[in-house]
């Protein structure tokens, strides 16, 4: 059975203390959907807002906050083009092989996975290791490490592979609405920026519910 999970990558929680955050291990990755726990969706919100909380030397950004919260959120509500470390895992649950994304790829690239289908008919997601994914006919191969001359691949057909990103958005968005009711319970007063930001971040579409307050 192949399977594909949208995985954000994580960082050890470090003391971190403005919301309870689930402890994880570092470099590794956390699955995301809708069925977290509300600590697992604080880790989540965390390692986003850890990828975003940079100081540009030319930017021309609000001020940071002095208060730790707004200045810990204050990359992810600011920045217009957004990261969040991480991909598309795909697996092969039969032999166990993994096909998941390299350094320097983020889950807001997810929609290049059309492009295997329906524009060049490939794509990479970043290196060290080198996913790479070509279509072949009504195939798709996910070669785990192109730099490699005997690099485990998958192989599966385009139907199944439409399918698979299918779940995944699915998934995607069960995230972010997961994070919207976690929004609106550890970050009152941000809830609404915070869950847009997220938005952004993972490339999803956002509409404000109805009757809800700005922040």
């Amino acid at each position: 059975m192949i399977v594909m999970q949208p995985i954000l990558e994580t960082g050890a929680p470090d003391g971190f203390g403005l919301w309870p955050v689930a402890e994880v291990e570092p470099f590794g990755y956390l699955p995301l959907s809708g069925g977290l726990s509300p600590a697992e969706v604080g880790t989540a919100v965390m390692c986003i807002a850890r990828c975003n909380d940079i100081d540009p030397e030319l930017d021309d950004r609000p001020p940071r906050p002095a208060d730790p919260l707004g200045s810990f959120l204050h990359g992810l509500l600011t920045f217009d083009t957004l990261f969040a470390a991480g991909g598309m895992r795909v697996t092969d649950r039969s032999d166990g092989t993994a096909f998941t994304p390299g350094c320097c790829n983020g889950l807001e690239d997810w929609r290049d996975w059309h492009e295997v289908l329906h524009g060049s008919g490939r794509a990479s997601f970043g290196h060290d290791p080198d996913p790479y994914a070509e279509r072949l006919g009504d195939t798709v191969r996910l070669t785990v490490d192109a730099e490699r001359s005997d690099s485990p691949v998958i192989e599966l057909s385009v139907t199944e592979l439409h399918e698979l990103l299918r779940d995944a958005e699915r998934d995607l968005t069960g995230f972010l609405a997961a994070a919207a009711g976690w929004g609106a319970r550890y970050l009152p007063g941000h809830s609404t920026t915070v869950t847009a930001a997220l938005a952004r971040a993972l490339a999803l579409p956002f509409t404000r519910p109805s009757g809800t307050p700005a922040d």
